[in-house]
């Protein structure tokens, strides 16, 4: 096959024509990208010490940041695009139907999202609080934007939706900085009331971490068929609760066997028939 060199030429000559027509476009669109990467990466960090100056929360804080950072990227691609002559409009188009498709089959991840974006704003807790919530009990360690994660007393890392944790009930145990232990203690029927619950009073005030105020209460909380259950409840800051839950138990077992009064076990009722 021999080698036409008159359309090579005008190959060429067409070729680098259009080159010199479309290099400005292509130089300018360039310049942009390059330009854009660099100053959104300058906004991103401003925005990042601003909102660390204004003491936003950090959670909050790296969303909003990470948020804007992409949305700036799009933006700019977009613009890239556009400069270099590529009709945008149908690009959006199916940017619109890629995200309508991606929603309707994420919709279980976007309710997580939407929760995460709830829990963010309206802050029902945050890091380092104890909560319960979805039947489960821990600290929370990490708010993320799908899941929040919670450490357990076992140190088990649950991962809740939080989808579901912003539409359920939560107990927030730290949010009032002190807590109140609700204890019951038995005793038999032949045991002075008013010599127990001194004692139990005594027990309370000579422990430094219980607290003054509110002031603790010993009070009878039930009569049952076999003994009376007295309900004592002394308060405690948040990191004291259990040591102040298992010292109350403990000294108040120590103070009824020196005065001679006996805890009333449980008596479980069985029937003759059986």
């Amino acid at each position: 096959m021999k080698l036409n060199t008159e359309n090579v030429t005008n190959y060429a000559e067409t070729f680098i024509k259009v080159l010199i027509d479309y290099s400005p476009k292509l130089i300018s669109a360039f310049l942009i990208l390059f330009v854009g990467l660099y100053a959104i990466r300058i906004i991103n960090r401003l925005i990042r010490k601003l909102m660390v100056k204004r003491e936003l929360d950090p959670t909050l804080a790296n969303f909003l940041s990470d948020f804007l950072l992409w949305a700036l990227r799009v933006l700019l691609f977009v613009t890239f695009i556009s400069k270099l002559g590529i009709e945008t409009s149908s690009f959006v188009a199916i940017l619109g139907a890629m995200g309508l498709a991606v929603g309707l089959s994420l919709q279980g991840s976007l309710s997580n999202f939407a929760g995460g974006m709830l829990i963010i704003l309206f802050k029902p807790f945050k890091v380092g609080d104890t909560i319960e919530a979805m039947g489960v009990s821990g600290t929370v360690s990490e708010i993320q934007i799908f899941v929040t994660k919670l450490i357990n007393g076992n140190n088990q890392t649950i991962f809740v939706p939080n989808g579901s944790l912003s539409n359920g009930t939560i107990i927030n145990y730290s949010l009032q900085g002190i807590r109140r232990a609700d204890l019951t203690l038995s005793i038999s029927y032949d045991t002075d009331i008013k010599k127990a619950k001194d004692l139990i009073t005594e027990v309370l005030n000579n422990n430094p971490k219980v607290l003054k105020t509110p002031a603790v209460e010993v009070s009878v909380k039930l009569l049952t068929d076999n003994s009376i259950q007295l309900a004592v409840r002394p308060w405690a800051n948040n990191a004291d609760f259990g040591s102040v839950s298992s010292d109350t138990l403990e000294s108040c077992k120590q103070a009824f066997d020196t005065a001679g009064i006996f805890i009333q076990p449980f008596l479980k009722e069985v029937s003759k028939n059986n």
